[in-house]
């Protein structure tokens, strides 16, 4: 199994286990345009207390790859809301679940087809 293979297996895995309600599919797709991130333990996760990152994955992932042109503030409450599906608690929020819940949250998940 190629380290891809068992990075994909590992998120759907936890993604059951949150029960986040993500397809196989969705997950595979989300992870494989992440490259080489996915390797490195620290871009391998989002820190919800971390406002430099969430502003980057607003800026570079909501407007940037999603394309998305609402408020800042709209932006900013649905990344909240993925932090906290995820579970406050949970230090091991990856990259590719998160990304793939706010792209599903905005019906986005075209941008992976």
């Amino acid at each position: 199994m190629s380290k891809l293979e068992e990075k994909i297996e590992k998120y759907t895995e936890v993604s059951k286990k949150l029960r986040l309600g993500l397809s196989a599919d969705l997950i595979r797709k989300v992870t494989s345009k992440l490259g080489p991130s996915i390797y490195n333990p620290d871009a391998e996760t989002v820190s919800c207390s971390d406002a430099d990152e969430l502003k980057r994955v607003r800026d570079n992932f909501l407007k940037g790859k999603l394309g998305l042109k609402k408020p800042a503030d709209e932006l900013d409450a649905a990344i909240q809301d993925v932090c906290e599906k995820m579970g406050k608690s949970n230090p091991r929020k990856y990259r590719a679940l998160f990304y793939a819940l706010l792209a599903k949250k905005f019906g986005k998940e075209s941008v992976y087809n």
